[in-house]
């Protein structure tokens, strides 16, 4: 695919045909992600590939209650776990559809990605609202490994809702101490491939000197021209 194409095509595959990735193909994906940029060149991540079955449900049972919490706020008109103004869920119905979950044994991969924490400079730790800086070095690495599989004929979705319960999986998976889960990572032959994704247009969320600037848009002229 060309870079155009790759970038404007790589969408969230949730569901996959029963095609087998094999072990070289996903050494090939995490060789090429491996050149993510992260802070001082650190390389912060480990990746461990899910097979046994008892851990992937393990992990993903884990995460239901996340998922039920998730829908039913979704349902509630707001934004799930937001800090700003995120309230508990009014309502939950336990065990909601989850293609993913209910469907653990047939996903062809499962990566879990983590970061060592000793590795990350955490700009914004002190900051008077949720920090986010540190996670500048560890998801380029994830969003390279999903643009590294969709080259290659490949799709996954990368979901975060194990790390509200990093503590009740860490034993299972071994997470070595001083280490945060980041994500766990779905890859497989997608049963339906998008060619077009939608998006908001430069000019919603780009603006020019300020935040409350001008909409930057492409009949402006650059000053550096």
């Amino acid at each position: 695919m060309e870079p155009d194409d790759l970038l404007r095509a790589t969408g969230a595959s949730r569901t996959f045909t029963e095609r087998r990735v094999s072990d070289a193909e996903i050494h090939a994906i995490l060789d090429d992600a491996r050149f993510a940029p992260s802070g001082g060149n650190r390389q912060p991540w480990r990746v461990v590939s899910l097979r046994d079955p008892s851990i992937r449900s393990t992990v993903v049972d884990a995460t239901r209650s996340v998922w039920d919490d998730y829908v039913a706020i979704t349902e509630d008109g707001r934004v799930p776990f937001n800090v700003v103004d995120g309230e508990p869920p009014h309502d939950v119905q336990v065990g909601r559809p989850n293609p993913l979950i209910d469907g653990i044994e047939r996903v062809p991969v499962v990566l879990a990605v983590a970061a060592n924490l000793r590795e990350i400079a955490a700009m914004d730790a002190g900051a008077e609202r949720l920090p986010l800086a540190a996670g500048a070095s560890i998801y380029p690495f994830c969003w390279s490994i999903l643009l590294a599989a969709s080259r290659r004929g490949l799709g996954g979705v990368l979901t975060t809702f194990v790390t509200r319960v990093e503590g009740s999986v860490a034993e299972v998976l071994g997470l070595p101490e001083h280490h945060a889960l980041a994500a766990l990572i779905f890859i497989g032959e997608p049963e339906r491939r998008v060619s077009k994704l939608s998006r908001r247009p430069v000019s919603s969320f780009a603006t020019i000197d300020r935040f409350d600037g001008s909409p930057l848009d492409d009949d402006h002229g650059s000053l550096l021209a």
